[in-house]
């Protein structure tokens, strides 16, 4: 079976979930595998009926102390007992902060291939095949794992979510043994800030700024464009360097890659490590008042003009078409 590990938060499936759930099922279709396990960690009843809803053959959870809040040694150690018990031939995670960091642990325990942000999948002389950018995006790079076992990260808004399946899945719940001495480093609190606007790198729709605002004040017309359209708020490295925005909100090399289905940029000119996280984009939009900013290379459409004048005009556009 293709194993795809889920990601919860707060008793619901994140949004990174039910594509890992698409792509598995993508996957096992490729290689001939013979069906679909999830596995859900330290999730509550609530998020195991969403994932039991998926389009899965089997769903595999993990409970007990050891589990409750992230502790990477504990929750390799599930996920290596996981692949052991359905024989997955791939492990997919989701290319996050969380997948990010597991996906390393679990391939080094397991001795297996390793495949980061991965994109669409394709087989090629029985391996599978992925696409994946390098050399912040110049290059789009097509990689297959030679081991026996792949561990994958697969890049957010690369597959459609995963509708319900035709059939119930079946569910068993996974006894795992940790040893305490083995784990070094735990959550011990999480503060959470109150949060309106999707998630970055889940959301379809990405309105950002950069230094062509002028002013950190000038923000309020990104954040009022994002309301109208349901959006995430993203900035580049160099308002946040500037105490404009924060981190959470930086989008490339040094913070976080996007892949919405409309990407819209105000008063960004494009440098190589924004560029590279915003590849992944179906539709880009740029504006920006130098003709030759590099982010028109890259754009669908463009518009050249000063932010602070058109962003109040296609704001009352957006307003008025509702």
């Amino acid at each position: 079976m293709i194993l795809a590990v889920l990601e919860q938060s707060d008793g619901s499936l994140k949004k990174i979930s039910a594509e890992l759930a698409a792509a598995a099922r993508r996957a096992q279709a490729l290689l001939g595998a013979d069906g679909v396990a999830l596995l859900l960690i330290g999730a509550d009843p609530a998020a195991v009926d969403a994932a039991m809803a998926l389009d899965c053959d089997l769903c595999l959870t993990v409970q007990g102390e050891a589990f409750a809040t992230y502790a990477a040694e504990a929750w390799a150690a599930a996920v290596v007992q996981a692949a052991k018990e359905v024989s997955a031939p791939l492990v997919l995670l989701g290319s996050t902060s969380f997948g990010r960091d597991l996906a390393p642990r679990v391939a080094g325990i397991m001795q297996a291939g390793l495949l980061a942000d991965l994109g669409d999948l394709t087989v090629e002389d029985g391996r599978l095949v992925a696409e994946r950018s390098v050399y912040s995006g110049k290059v789009i790079a097509k990689v297959a794992s030679l081991s026996d076992v792949t561990v994958a990260t697969v890049r957010p808004n690369a597959f459609s979510p995963a509708g319900a399946g035709t059939s119930p899945s079946q569910r068993r719940e996974l006894e795992v043994a940790v040893d305490p001495a083995t784990v070094h480093c735990r959550v011990r609190e999480v503060r959470r800030q109150a949060a309106t606007r999707p998630e970055l790198t889940e959301a379809s729709v990405v309105v950002a700024g950069g230094r062509g605002l002028k002013d950190p004040e000038n923000f309020h017309l990104v954040e009022e464009l994002a309301d109208l359209l349901g959006a995430a708020v993203g900035t580049t490295r160099a308002t946040v360097d500037a105490g404009w925005r924060p981190h959470s909100e930086q989008i490339g090399q040094t913070g976080k890659n996007i892949a919405p289905a409309l990407y819209i940029n105000v008063g960004i000119s494009g440098a190589v490590q924004h560029i590279s996280g915003v590849l992944g984009s179906r539709t880009i939009v740029s504006i920006n008042r130098d003709a030759e900013a590099p982010i028109f290379k890259i754009s669908d459409y463009g518009l050249v003009g000063d932010a602070l004048e058109i962003l109040p005009h296609l704001i009352d556009e957006v307003r008025r078409l509702g």
